[in-house]
This record gives C-alpha cells, structure tokens and sequence, in this order.
C-alpha cells in the first residue's frame, strides 16, 4: 500500500475537481455525495494518523453533506445510511479524543437511525448487520466509560443479531467472522470483569469460528489475521489465570501467523503493527517466567518494528505512541546497563514531549511526567557513577 501521506494527497486532488464540479451544479446530488465521500476518505487518513482533531473536522463536513442531501429526500434510505456511516466515524474520533459522553451520544443518533431501517426491512441483512455495529460502538464506549454490565447487555444484542444471521446464512464467511469478533469483545469485557472463566469461555468460541475460516480459505489475509488475533486475545485470557506456559504457546501461534502476513506484505502497516503486538506480549509472558533473556530479544523486536514504521509514517501518532511505549520497557529492563536504559527513557522522553506540543496526545496517553521522572532518577545515578 502507498504511504498515507500519497493517499491524502490523491483524495485532496479529487476532493477538489469534486468541489468545483458541485460548485457549478449544486443541486446534482451525484457531485454532493462525491464530495461527501471525499471528505471522508479524507478524515479516514486522519484518524489512522493519529490526527483526531483534522479528522473529526472531515467528517462533520461530509456529515453536513450527507444531512443536507437526505433533507431533501427524507425516504432515501441510502442518504439515512450515509449519515449513520458518518455518526460512526464522528464516534470513533470523539473516543479517541476521550469525549465518551459525546461519543456515546453520537452512537445513539447512529443507533436510532440503524433500528428504523432494520424495522421497516427485517430481511434486509446489510441493515441487521449495520444494527450489530452501533451496538458493538457503544459497547465500547461503555467499556471506556467502566461499565461493564452496560457493555456486556450491548455486546450481546450484537451477537444475537449476529447469531441470527449466521443462522440464515451459515455458508457466508462475513457472518461467520462477525460472529468471532462478537464473541472475542465479550471475552474481553468479561475478562475486564474478572469473569476469567466466563472471558474464556467466549474466546474459545471465537477462536473455534476464526480457525474453520482460516481452514476454509487458508489464502485468505483477513481470515488469518482474524485467527491470529484470537490466539492473543487466549493468551490475555490465559495470562490472567496465571497459565504462563500455555499463554505463551497461544501468543506464538498468533505470531506465527503475523509473521507469515508481514513477509507477503512488508508494505503492510497494519501487520507489521500485529507482529510488534506479538513479539511485546511474548516478551511480557518471558519476564513472568523468568527468561529475561528471551523477553529482551522479544522487546528489541518490537521496538525494530516500531521504529521502521515510524520512519515510514512520521507524521502517525499512533506509530509514534506504539514505539515509546515500547523503549519505556527497555528503559525499566534491569538487566540493561544504565546508560542504555536512559537512551531509551530518553528517546520515549522527546517522542512524547513532541507529540504533546503538536496537541496530539489525549489526555490518558500523556506519559511525560512518567518519562520526566524515570529519566530524571536514572540521570542521576548514571552521573553519580
């Protein structure tokens, strides 16, 4: 794939042959809908930068679009499914902005939408479908938001309608998948819950459907990375039963997998992401038992990994945020020489301080004063030597 900053680019120079289009015919609604889109391809490369603020002001102009177009044509379900499409992507930034009443607020106006359209048309599966979403939406809100019960009673409205689909369609792959990720967000709330066996119950379920898929079509890229996100989400599970040995045998099937996808796609962002994840938890695991040595050479893994698709992307807070978290562990690695350890704390330090003064942190990714202290007390004692 190109670099997000080309795709940004691309979609900017379309956006503006759109505009002067719509400018000239401004009651086509073709162009509208065009510029609608636009925009949200748009802010779509905001958000996965990292860029909450440019990105929430994308998407509320292709939600005036969207508004202005279904006002003149209230019974167009397609314009009522835009605007919810766009609520969605509104959501999603203001819970990455922290803002979980408004986005909770805003998945509901998605929600009202998506339960008019699935009752005017039961059998409409695309609408049951676009259902299952908004509650899955605010099942995480209120997961953010600590209520836990509140998430598990919207993440179970989801699975029910999943479940019913797969029901009516047990041959389609899509439902099957929906399916495992339903049941993996409810092993993740019930495990917040300390609901272990609960929490391992539904991962099991997951896994058992992500695995007929990957088996069914071993070709298949998302079948496989969903598979591999299920043997994580296990050895979470596992980790929290204190199964060290068998959590680590769940996490290196998930890298197994991960590591398979990142060398048919390099280019691929989002699987070298899934393979830094890997090698951290199997790091994490080797700690607990003692291996330092093999927890070391997971971490300087990840951080390699980090490091390159940081350079690749600079301007992604996300890459940005992933890689000084990552040399906050080797700054804490006891087993490092001092010195080592404070370059590390140090370069998480200005990565941090310089993602503050660009006001691309939330307020509980804001890691500076952790940073200022650790590097501080370690200073000292490099300079005492």
């Amino acid at each position: 794939i190109g670099s997000l900053a080309e795709a940004k680019d691309h979609y900017t120079d379309a956006m503006k042959i759109v505009t002067a289009r719509s400018e000239c015919e401004p009651g086509n609604v073709l162009w509208q809908r065009g510029l609608s889109i636009s925009h949200e391809k748009i802010g779509n490369v905001f958000l996965t930068q990292g860029n909450a603020p440019e990105a929430l002001a994308a998407f509320r102009k292709c939600l005036l679009i969207r508004e202005a177009l279904a006002s003149r044509d209230p019974a167009n379900t397609g314009w009522q499914r835009e605007i919810s499409v766009t609520y969605d992507r509104i959501g999603e930034v203001l819970m990455a902005q922290g803002d979980l009443p408004e986005a909770l607020a805003v998945f509901g106006k998605s929600l009202a939408i998506r339960e008019a359209l699935a009752t005017r048309d039961t059998a409409n599966k695309l609408w049951q479908r676009d259902l299952s979403v908004s509650h899955d939406w605010i099942g995480d809100v209120l997961v953010a938001k600590g209520d836990g019960p509140g998430a598990l009673a919207a993440l179970r409205k989801s699975l029910a309608i999943r479940e019913a689909l797969a029901f009516r369609d047990s041959a389609n792959a899509k439902w099957q998948s929906d399916l495992s990720i339903s049941h993996i967000k409810i092993c993740e709330v019930l495990l917040i819950t300390q609901d272990k066996r609960g929490a391992l119950t539904a991962c099991h379920k997951g896994l058992a459907i992500a695995e007929r898929l990957a088996d069914r079509d071993p070709d298949n890229a998302d079948w496989q990375r969903c598979l591999s996100i299920s043997h994580n989400k296990l050895g979470e599970v596992l980790v929290a039963q204190g199964d060290f040995l068998r959590a680590l045998v769940a996490f290196q099937a998930g890298l197994a997998i991960a590591e398979k996808l990142a060398c048919l796609d390099p280019s691929n962002a989002e699987w070298q992401r899934d393979l830094s994840l890997s090698q951290d938890k199997i790091g994490d695991v080797l700690v607990a038992q003692n291996d330092l040595p093999g927890a070391l050479a997971s971490f300087r893994k990840c951080l390699n990994i980090r490091k390159n698709l940081t350079a690749r992307d600079p301007e992604n807070a996300r890459w940005q945020l992933d890689e000084a978290l990552c040399c906050a562990k080797l700054g804490v690695f006891v087993e490092l020489g001092k010195s080592e350890r404070l370059a590390y704390l140090q370069r998480g330090q200005r990565i941090f301080l310089a993602l503050r003064d660009a006001h691309r942190l939330l307020l509980n990714q804001d890691f500076t004063s952790w940073f200022e202290t650790a590097v501080k007390a370690l200073g000292e004692e490099v300079t005492e030597r």
